[in-house]
């Protein structure tokens, strides 16, 4: 088993996402001897797409410029980690109602026609079948699938879009208004996790 471990907390040590993205990590490892991490922290940067990016990667030019190139492997590097993945773990915070920036611009990386999606006469397809993403979501005041909620259904469109289906949530939510019960129904979803 292959598992990429995604992190995006701007909070260090005191990320909930971040303890339950280990927390599962160790769970699939525990059932998993063979298991092997490759770890990215989003917090370390994620270059956000633009007209570059556009002219580098989306236009994919033959003869790309040396500046181009970095785009195109840095793009290339993302979307060959999920690809080598058989399991996703990912850490959500919720930001102001939505993913981190830097989670978006992870996806806007990783979402390249013909590589993780392609289009087809009866509309797109995802080409990054058969694997399983388990979102580690947490939140002071947002409730996962609440109307406020604006991050899970997002993540879960996105992935769906690249052909990733199976798709679960550990979350820690509402925690401003009471910290330890919103723990609980994190560790309760963890234990309930299959391995």
């Amino acid at each position: 088993m292959k598992i990429l471990q995604i992190d995006s907390a701007i909070t260090a040590e005191n990320s909930v996402s971040r303890k339950l993205t280990s927390d599962i990590v160790a769970k699939l490892k525990l059932a998993n001897s063979n298991a092997e991490v490759t770890y990215r922290d989003l917090n370390q940067g994620v270059p956000a797409i633009d007209t570059e990016w556009f002219q580098a990667v989306r236009l994919a030019p033959t003869n790309p410029t040396p500046d181009q190139q970095k785009l195109i492997d840095v793009s290339n590097a993302y979307l060959k980690e999920v690809q080598d993945a058989d399991v996703l773990v990912i850490g959500s915070p919720i930001y102001n109602f939505a993913i981190p920036a830097q989670l978006k611009n992870w996806l806007d990386q990783i979402a390249r026609a013909g590589l993780s999606f392609r289009y087809t006469e009866a509309g797109p397809e995802g080409l990054l079948k058969g694997k399983r993403a388990i979102i580690a979501y947490s939140a002071a005041g947002t409730p996962l699938g609440s109307d406020l909620d604006f991050a899970s259904g997002y993540l879960r469109h996105m992935l769906g879009f690249f052909g990733i289906t199976n798709v679960e949530f550990v979350a820690a939510d509402r925690l401003a208004f009471d910290r330890d019960a919103g723990l609980a129904r994190a560790q309760d979803a963890l234990e309930l996790l299959a391995a």
